[in-house]
């Protein structure tokens, strides 16, 4: 099957904003508390943030766009990295929160529904990957666009101190 052109044009640095309700539904699936700091290295207008911001968690923000790096970024002090990462740079991300996060932490990444199955990247998915979260409803990332939404996403999550084999769960 081909992908649909959008009819719309891209968005410089994949400046793709996560609605509310897609990070609502990973909070009640994951294990972190409000007493503790999750960063959203891809921030860009704060959507991720504010609604762990709400809930009374402790909230760090960086973005490219503000001149932070996170490829670059050698240490973290937050319990948990919580992103909708650039779409082509997803990978590295994904291996370089989990270098951040390890031994205890916590990382959760927006992705398409089918990240998983590239042998490619089959590696990202052995310890510490702890489930996916499918999201029963399809993204609208462009505000006032009339077409329907083309993919599927989900929550991935890994989490070091999952034990067991991986589980799915489902968020409205």
């Amino acid at each position: 099957m081909s992908q649909r052109a959008s009819g719309y044009k891209r968005r410089r640095n994949d400046a793709y904003y996560t609605p509310p309700w897609v990070t609502e539904g990973l909070l009640p699936h994951i294990r972190i508390k409000p007493n503790m700091v999750v960063l959203d290295p891809a921030d860009g207008a704060g959507h991720i943030s504010s609604v762990f911001a709400a809930k009374g968690f402790k909230v760090q923000q960086s973005d490219i766009t503000r001149g932070i790096d996170f490829l670059k970024t050698e240490c973290c002090t937050a319990h948990a990295i919580v992103t909708n990462p650039p779409y082509g740079m997803a990978e590295q991300f994904i291996a370089h929160a989990l270098g951040l996060t390890e031994p205890d932490g916590l990382v959760a990444m927006l992705l398409r529904c089918d990240y998983d199955h590239a042998a490619t990247r089959a590696y990202l998915f052995e310890r510490p990957f702890a489930m996916r979260i499918a999201l029963r409803r399809r993204i609208r990332w462009i505000e006032g666009s009339t077409g329907s939404p083309s993919f599927n996403h989900s929550w991935y999550v890994w989490d070091w101190q999952h034990q067991g084999p991986p589980t799915v769960g489902y968020a409205p």
